[in-house]
């Protein structure tokens, strides 16, 4: 696979991206494609490994270790060295519903399961992955499947996630009638409005929406099942029902004054700003929500990141990012070898222009917010901040995160948002169907399979998995459609 030699002789290249001065200034994708021939060159670092770590999708010390689509790795990266790019996306496509949207936002669990990256640079697999799809969109070779016959079966998918939109894809190609139902304005569930423009540019996803729904697919927008849509419609018009509506029920902070005005869950804010955006054509940048104002936000993860690049392009004073954890190393400790996922310290786009913007990082770690402090308006103006210390819990042996007597100390905000992660899905849903769920409030199911405890009623993605990445949403999206499918049809050939 790829040249015998060729991770001997060739360094890893990335893509360029825009200049930080440049691309803090609109909300445009900011990473650019290498060259075809560089990127042939890059393909070609792809050895013959043996055993390719890279799309195993195994779980490995609860974290997930290769692709957990099982994207045929090396035989995509030989194609692409060879300039085959039609088969190369033609492969692709065997295992993968989307590689617009994973190689735009995924961290790339295949690369850091890479054999060349044990002791050098993985093969640039997500860049590849984009190089090939884009190739496959600018040639007019990506279609959906209308089917010539149909069976009959109508399902409906709640929710447009890419769990949702993976499930409607198969199932439609199958020859089944699926709907999907939005609750949102807009398709497309976070990849719309929980990703900002400069990681995933909408476009992309109405391409594809676009190519769904002339295959069949019917997408119904302004849908909240359990409130304006009612469940039991549902279960009477459809002979399966999905539930892929995420894990949105967001993880607050408890803390005095948390009632301030001045506090938004992360997402909530991204949507705000991404609607305002789309509705104005990217003509209305929504300044006055952040410009001129001290920012906070709580968390660390990409939703967190993903903050703090939006409020640089928003004006902000300055921004904060707090994380409750210590600082990750910059290189694997023994306790975290490969290939397991690498727990590193990473810089990602939104702190590379807090650094350019404000001269330093804006993480700070071991801390937490005590207090959120109010001024006579009821409005948030200051934090009072505590720092934190990990310490072992004598009976569960669990690390557990205790505040420092005597460090508070305060720091000017008025602006917070939230992004401490989700507990799981949201209990109007779940009740409206009746679905059981676990003590992590994700609707349960037998291990590996996707039915709930009502009849006729799936689940997949975030909902059932718990938050997780776009590509594990993918696979759960493919998984549940194969189970349904073989419940309606008595077999499955998906």
């Amino acid at each position: 696979m790829g040249k015998t030699t060729g991770f001997l002789e060739y360094e890893r290249k990335d893509g360029a991206q825009r200049e930080v001065s440049e691309r803090i200034k609109d909300f445009h994708e900011f990473h650019e494609r290498l060259s075809a021939a560089d990127t042939c060159m890059q393909a070609s670092r792809c050895m013959d490994c043996g055993i390719p770590f890279c799309q195993a999708g195994t779980m490995i010390s609860g974290m997930m270790s290769g692709c957990p689509l099982h994207n045929a790795v090396p035989e995509i990266n030989d194609l692409v060295y060879k300039g085959r790019m039609a088969e190369a996306y033609q492969r692709l496509s065997i295992t993968h519903s989307f590689p617009e949207f994973t190689s735009r936002v995924c961290p790339a669990l295949c690369e850091a399961a890479c054999t060349c990256s044990l002791h050098g640079q993985a093969v640039t697999t997500k860049e590849n992955e984009k190089a090939v799809i884009e190739y496959a969109y600018e040639n007019n070779l990506v279609s959906e499947i209308t089917p010539s016959i149909r069976t009959g079966k109508k399902i409906a998918v709640v929710g447009s996630g890419p769990s949702g939109l993976a499930a409607a894809q198969l199932l439609n190609m199958r020859g089944h009638e699926v709907t999907v139902f939005e609750r949102k304005d807009r398709i497309g569930g976070l990849l719309r409005y929980g990703i900002p423009n400069m990681k995933l540019d909408k476009s992309v996803i109405d391409r594809r929406v676009e190519l769904m729904e002339k295959a069949g697919v019917k997408f119904v927008v302004n849908s909240d099942i359990g409130r304006n849509v009612s469940s039991e419609d549902l279960l009477k018009n459809f002979d399966s029902v999905i539930l892929a509506c995420g894990a949105s029920h967001a993880r607050d902070i408890n803390a005095p004054g948390r009632d301030a005005k001045g506090i938004y869950f992360a997402v909530d804010f991204l949507s705000t700003v991404t609607k305002r955006l789309l509705d104005s054509d990217f003509k209305d940048y929504p300044l006055d929500l952040v410009k001129d104002r001290d920012v906070v936000v709580i968390g660390g993860g990409d939703t967190g990141n993903d903050c703090v690049g939006t409020c640089i392009r928003l004006s902000a004073k300055s921004v904060t990012q707090l994380e409750m954890m210590p600082m990750p190393s910059t290189g694997r400790l023994p306790s975290n070898p490969w290939p397991e996922w690498p727990r590193v310290l990473k810089t990602d786009y939104g702190q590379e222009e807090a650094i350019y913007k404000f001269g330093s990082d804006p993480r700070i770690y071991q801390t937490t917010v005590k207090e959120f402090i109010k001024d006579e308006n009821g409005a948030l103006k200051e934090l009072l901040l505590v720092s934190l210390s990990p310490k072992k819990d004598a009976k569960t042996g669990r690390t557990i995160m205790s505040e420092v007597e005597g460090s508070e100390r305060k720091i000017p905000a008025q602006l917070v948002l939230i992004a401490a992660g989700f507990l799981g899905s949201e209990q109007y849903v779940t009740e409206s169907f009746g679905v059981e769920t676990d003590n992590r409030t994700n609707v349960k199911t037998k291990a590996g399979e996707h039915a709930t405890t009502k009849a006729r009623v799936y689940t997949a993605g975030d909902m059932h998995i718990g938050q997780s990445l776009v590509v594990r949403a993918i696979a759960e999206g493919r998984s549940v459609a194969r189970e349904v499918d073989k419940a309606l049809m008595g077999y499955t050939n998906l």
